[in-house]
């Protein structure tokens, strides 16, 4: 492991702009996977307060499931989590792509 890996924030800023640290984040027994907790967890590994590897392991998610997560709130932020409105979404970014 590279040394400066070793090094962590001990809060980063939650999705809603509140502080957030490991003892907020979603259980690792979760299963209903909400926009917010969704949110949570990207906001963690892009602050830096877990790997992904580390995500992946502890909430048992996939690769894929995990970027889809990252894309979406790249492209959309926290609405973009939203099962209910991912193909609206997906819609929405490829046509901005085109222009």
């Amino acid at each position: 492991m590279i040394e400066n890996q070793k090094i962590r924030p001990a809060q980063v800023i939650g999705p809603l702009g509140e502080p957030l640290t490991i003892a907020d984040l979603p259980s690792p027994k979760t299963k209903r996977w909400v926009v917010r907790r969704k949110a949570e967890v990207v906001a963690a590994v892009n602050g830096g307060l877990l790997t992904i590897d580390e995500v992946l392991e502890r909430y048992n998610l996939t690769l894929e499931e995990f970027a889809g997560w990252q894309r979406a709130v790249d492209r959309s932020g926290m609405q973009g989590l939203r099962v209910t409105r991912i193909q609206h979404y997906r819609d929405l970014y490829e046509r901005q792509l085109k222009y």
